[in-house]
């Protein structure tokens, strides 16, 4: 009856995982199931989570796919209640779901930071909501927030994502404080550059505001060495099975967060440095290209 009243690591578990169609999502519930957890995979492309779905049922694994808009809080709720009652615990909530709209912040229309905060803090808050009190009553759960190296470092060029993701930070090491006595635990995870579709224009449901040629932002993630996404998810359960408060991988971003901790002025000088510099290689400033035109998708 024990193994019933504390976290399962990972055998035997249950978990959700937003966004687990695609990209880092889907990484997570792949590994996660290979270590023998039910996943339950809610994404809105609901045809390629039942995809993933198929494939890790096929090999073996245990997963579930399930429609879901992270904006939704009662369908949110509805979700994290039904995987309670009929598996009869949640071990793990991962937060992961989230969008990018890149480009200036003067391109902005209202419109896209409601959307960005909507679904990339909002949705988290949803999924909190949704799970905080039954792991609370049950007296074990492991929420896992992804954020960003975004949310521990500045962002110019991406203000909208850093805005939100630096929220998540906030938001994980404050809840983990209060939630550990209740026996509950919280993480944040900060990917460094991941292979995933988020570097192909923003992902399924995200955006540019400026038209990068697409060969020269390749040249620019491949330089930051993106990393895949299954070795990712390997070394970011790890971490979790050893219940880290803030996961940073490639462990070599943390060199970054080191030193926007030790100096932040420094950090937004280095910071401020590097977009100058990307934004001569893309032949881009303040959303002008250098033959004059304005690189929009709204066409203004």
């Amino acid at each position: 009856m024990e193994s019933n009243k504390a976290i399962r690591i990972f055998e035997g578990a249950t978990a959700i995982v937003t966004g687990g169609a695609s990209g880092i999502g889907r990484a997570l519930a792949e590994e996660l199931a290979k270590r023998g957890c039910e996943v339950i995979l809610a994404d809105l492309q609901i045809e390629l989570a039942e995809e993933v779905a198929s494939e890790i049922s096929a090999s073996g694994g245990k997963a579930k796919a399930v429609k879901m808009d992270v904006t939704d809080f009662p369908a949110m709720e509805h979700l994290v209640q039904e995987t309670v009652k009929r598996t009869g615990r949640l071990d793990y909530l991962f937060n992961n779901a989230g969008i990018v709209i890149g480009g200036y912040a003067n391109l902005y229309a209202i419109e896209d930071w409601n959307q960005i905060i909507d679904v990339n803090l909002r949705g988290v808050i949803n999924g909190i909501q949704a799970a905080y009190k039954v792991m609370t009553s049950q007296g074990f759960g492991h929420m896992i927030n992804t954020a960003s190296m975004a949310g521990l470092m500045p962002g110019p060029g991406n203000v909208g994502y850093t805005t939100t993701k630096h929220a998540l930070v906030g938001l994980s090491k404050s809840l983990r404080a209060e939630a550990a006595q209740m026996g509950v635990r919280v993480s944040v995870l900060c990917p460094g550059v991941i292979r995933t579709p988020i570097l192909e224009g923003g992902g399924r449901y995200g955006k540019m505001l400026i038209d990068i040629p697409p060969e020269r932002a390749r040249r620019m993630w491949q330089r930051l060495k993106p990393m895949s996404p299954n070795g990712f998810a390997e070394k970011v359960l790890n971490a979790i099975a050893r219940n880290k408060a803030i996961i940073i991988v490639p462990s070599w971003w943390k060199l970054f967060w080191w030193i926007n901790r030790l100096s932040p002025s420094l950090g937004m000088l280095l910071a401020q440095r590097y977009f100058q510099k990307m934004e001569r290689e893309l032949g881009i400033e303040g959303g002008i290209s250098k033959e004059g035109n304005k690189k929009t998708d709204r066409g203004t």
